[in-house]
């Protein structure tokens, strides 16, 4: 090449707007979820063999994001999952844009700027690791929930336990007499205000989108306390909260897969099986902290005679193809069967026979002869702690006791 064009190419290069690579690391900043509500947001940026990627953190917790794409001005980060994307622009020293639903159902503005460490400042801080009740009347019928606090000097993570499942782990830091809790997980973004009073109490200020019973209602205030006082309100029972209405009768489904096949509880590959029904749906945060465990289930009881069937209620934008649960299914490498059961309101519809079925997940075991031995409302995720480990044994309890009965016969 000749050395004029050459020095006249580069200068022409030189000239192009470069294309603005984020950089690698840890961003923190805010979504904007409601209207005076900031929710705390941690992405991590990072190259693999080339690629980059991004996930979204809370303390334990990542979401990683399913796609990754590079713009020029900016990138977008997919979460397919969740049926989510995160669009950014870098802007000076900071990343700017929004993290939205797919389907339009939000929109949260978002800024971020490269983590920094802050100035740790001596304080007294209280103790309040374990588990408390929260007194309160659910929609569901409850009359309590429970508070599940871990502690290391400043920094807690908690979750609040209900009969579906729980909140997911928050975490954060003391300060300013509070402890100030957050997660940005799927699409439940979240704080939790922890205040210890007085008398022994905490309260506690819970808020995001989705947190109250009223349409449009983002922020509730609790009371949580030791459950040690003999009028304490109790928590549901999981195992008590959901029943059938005849347990003499075969549990009943009869809906298509996914690739448009009937399958019902009177096929052959189920007869003489030991059956786990459960009631599902990709956007339901608690089914996807059960998903991977009713697949670790499935591959270690199935050469054995278990049967695991999800009943799956997708929302109606999601129905047409299906995009969020292919990647749910794919994220937890599902084997077990999918069966479309229909929409979240038809829930009652399509399961006629059950009492009291208001909780995603929710699960129905059934012994060999095809009836119900068994229900189990909700599942909690690993941040309950020991919950989360008694909810896993009394599945694989269950699943013992039924396999090891005699076909045709089904011990309670």
């Amino acid at each position: 090449m000749q050395p004029l064009l050459q020095s006249t190419l580069m200068l022409l290069m030189a000239a192009l707007p470069a294309c603005a690579e984020p950089a690698i690391g840890f961003w923190d900043g805010t979504a904007k979820v409601a209207e005076g509500l900031n929710v705390p947001l941690h992405l991590q940026l990072s190259e693999t063999a080339g690629r980059l990627t991004g996930a979204l953190e809370d303390g334990d917790q990542k979401t990683v994001a399913t796609g990754f794409e590079n713009n020029g001005n900016g990138f977008t980060l997919r979460f397919s999952q969740h049926a989510t994307t995160l669009r950014l622009t870098r802007d000076d020293q900071l990343l700017r844009g929004t993290y939205s639903k797919d389907n339009g159902a939000f929109s949260y503005p978002v800024e971020l700027r490269q983590h920094a460490n802050a100035a740790v400042t001596a304080q007294k801080v209280p103790r309040i690791a374990g588990v408390w009740i929260i007194p309160t009347e659910s929609p569901k019928g409850e009359h309590a929930w429970r508070l599940i606090v871990h502690q290391t000097g400043s920094s807690a993570s908690a979750t609040i336990l209900r009969i579906d499942g729980d909140t997911g782990t928050l975490a954060g830091e003391y300060r300013d007499g509070s402890f100030h809790l957050s997660h940005f997980q799927d699409t439940r973004p979240e704080v939790l205000e922890v205040t210890p009073v007085s008398d022994g109490s905490l309260a506690l200020r819970l808020a995001g989108p989705h947190v109250g019973a009223k349409p449009g209602e983002t922020e509730i205030s609790l009371s949580a306390v030791r459950p040690t006082g003999k009028d304490a309100p109790k928590p549901d029972d999981a195992e008590g909260h959901t029943s059938v209405k005849d347990p003499n009768q075969p549990f009943q489904f009869r809906f298509p897969d996914l690739n448009g096949r009937t399958v019902s509880n009177t096929d052959a590959q189920f007869k003489d099986k030991v059956v786990l029904v459960n009631i599902s749906g990709s956007w339901c945060p608690n089914c996807h902290d059960e998903a991977p465990y009713l697949e670790e289930l499935y591959r270690k009881y199935h050469p054995q005679g278990l049967e695991i069937v999800a009943l799956d209620f997708e929302e109606p934008d999601q129905r047409q193809t299906l995009a969020r649960l292919h990647a749910f299914l794919q994220k937890y490498a599902i084997t077990y069967t999918y069966l479309l059961a229909g929409e979240p309101a038809q829930l009652s519809e399509k399961v006629p026979q059950a009492v009291n079925l208001n909780a995603w997940p929710t699960s129905f075991l059934l012994g060999k002869d095809g009836r119900v031995r068994f229900v189990e409302t909700g599942f909690p995720s690993a941040g309950s702690a020991a919950f989360y480990s008694e909810a896993r044994h009394r599945y694989a309890a269950h699943i013992e006791k039924l396999l090891a009965s005699p076909a045709g016969r089904t011990a309670r």
